[in-house]
Protein backbone atom coordinates (compact mmCIF):
# COMPACT_ATOMS: atom_id res chain seq x y z
CA UNK A 1 0.00 0.00 0.00
CA UNK A 2 1.31 3.66 -0.86
CA UNK A 3 1.34 5.80 1.97
CA UNK A 4 1.52 9.71 0.89
CA UNK A 5 2.08 12.07 3.93
CA UNK A 6 -0.32 14.72 3.57
CA UNK A 7 1.93 17.57 4.66
CA UNK A 8 4.94 16.37 2.61
CA UNK A 9 2.85 16.68 -0.31
CA UNK A 10 0.60 20.15 0.01
CA UNK A 11 4.98 21.45 0.83
CA UNK A 12 5.59 20.03 -2.90
CA UNK A 13 2.94 21.31 -4.66
CA UNK A 14 3.30 25.00 -2.84
CA UNK A 15 6.97 24.29 -3.31
CA UNK A 16 5.81 23.44 -6.96
CA UNK A 17 3.35 26.43 -7.38
CA UNK A 18 6.07 29.11 -5.75
CA UNK A 19 8.79 27.75 -7.90
CA UNK A 20 6.64 28.76 -11.02
CA UNK A 21 5.60 32.26 -9.30
CA UNK A 22 9.22 32.72 -9.06
CA UNK A 23 10.33 31.68 -12.90
CA UNK A 24 7.42 33.99 -13.88
CA UNK A 25 8.66 37.03 -11.33
CA UNK A 26 12.11 36.67 -13.00
CA UNK A 27 11.06 36.99 -16.76
CA UNK A 28 8.50 39.57 -15.51
CA UNK A 29 12.03 41.53 -14.01
CA UNK A 30 13.95 40.88 -17.12
CA UNK A 31 11.06 42.41 -19.69
CA UNK A 32 10.66 45.27 -17.22
CA UNK A 33 14.68 45.91 -17.71
CA UNK A 34 14.56 45.53 -21.59
CA UNK A 35 11.62 48.03 -21.65
CA UNK A 36 14.02 50.51 -19.57
CA UNK A 37 16.99 49.76 -21.35
CA UNK A 38 15.01 50.38 -24.59
CA UNK A 39 13.90 53.08 -23.01
CA UNK A 40 9.71 52.94 -23.29
CA UNK A 41 8.97 53.53 -19.56
CA UNK A 42 8.79 57.08 -17.82
CA UNK A 43 10.38 57.69 -14.45
CA UNK A 44 7.11 56.81 -12.61
CA UNK A 45 6.20 53.75 -14.29
CA UNK A 46 9.82 52.65 -13.69
CA UNK A 47 9.38 53.53 -10.05
CA UNK A 48 5.90 51.68 -10.30
CA UNK A 49 7.20 48.43 -12.07
CA UNK A 50 10.45 48.45 -9.11
CA UNK A 51 8.17 48.67 -6.54
CA UNK A 52 5.79 46.20 -7.66
CA UNK A 53 8.38 43.67 -8.77
CA UNK A 54 10.22 44.28 -5.22
CA UNK A 55 6.83 43.98 -3.35
CA UNK A 56 6.33 40.28 -5.18
CA UNK A 57 9.42 39.16 -3.77
CA UNK A 58 8.72 40.14 -0.40
CA UNK A 59 5.37 38.50 -0.73
CA UNK A 60 7.14 35.21 -2.17
CA UNK A 61 9.82 34.90 0.53
CA UNK A 62 7.11 35.30 3.29
CA UNK A 63 4.85 32.69 1.61
CA UNK A 64 8.28 30.64 1.83
CA UNK A 65 9.04 31.14 5.08
CA UNK A 66 5.84 31.31 6.74
CA UNK A 67 4.93 27.73 4.77
CA UNK A 68 8.62 25.71 5.89
CA UNK A 69 9.16 25.58 1.95
CA UNK A 70 12.31 27.33 1.40
CA UNK A 71 14.29 23.93 0.98
CA UNK A 72 11.27 22.85 -1.11
CA UNK A 73 11.39 25.82 -3.85
CA UNK A 74 15.09 26.24 -3.91
CA UNK A 75 15.00 22.22 -4.84
CA UNK A 76 12.19 22.63 -7.65
CA UNK A 77 14.17 25.87 -8.69
CA UNK A 78 17.81 23.96 -9.07
CA UNK A 79 15.89 20.93 -11.00
CA UNK A 80 13.87 23.18 -13.66
CA UNK A 81 17.17 25.44 -13.86
CA UNK A 82 18.84 22.49 -14.69
CA UNK A 83 16.67 21.07 -17.33
CA UNK A 84 16.21 24.86 -18.92
CA UNK A 85 19.79 25.32 -19.11
CA UNK A 86 20.12 21.52 -20.78
CA UNK A 87 17.13 22.92 -23.29
CA UNK A 88 19.38 26.31 -24.08
CA UNK A 89 22.37 24.36 -24.34
CA UNK A 90 20.86 21.84 -27.68
CA UNK A 91 19.22 24.68 -28.94
CA UNK A 92 22.89 26.78 -29.12
CA UNK A 93 25.04 23.85 -29.28
CA UNK A 94 22.74 21.65 -32.14
CA UNK A 95 26.13 19.67 -32.83
CA UNK A 96 26.30 18.79 -29.20
CA UNK A 97 22.71 17.08 -29.55
CA UNK A 98 23.63 14.69 -32.60
CA UNK A 99 27.11 13.82 -31.16
CA UNK A 100 25.05 12.29 -28.05
CA UNK A 101 22.67 10.74 -30.59
CA UNK A 102 25.69 9.01 -32.24
CA UNK A 103 27.10 7.84 -28.99
CA UNK A 104 23.55 6.15 -28.29
CA UNK A 105 23.41 4.43 -31.47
Amino acid sequence: MLNIDDKNLKHGVLGLVIALVEIIKDALTLQAVKRMEGGSLTEEEMDRLGEALMGLEKAIDEIKEEQGIVQSVKSVRDGLDEMVDDILDRMVNPTRLMEKAERWD
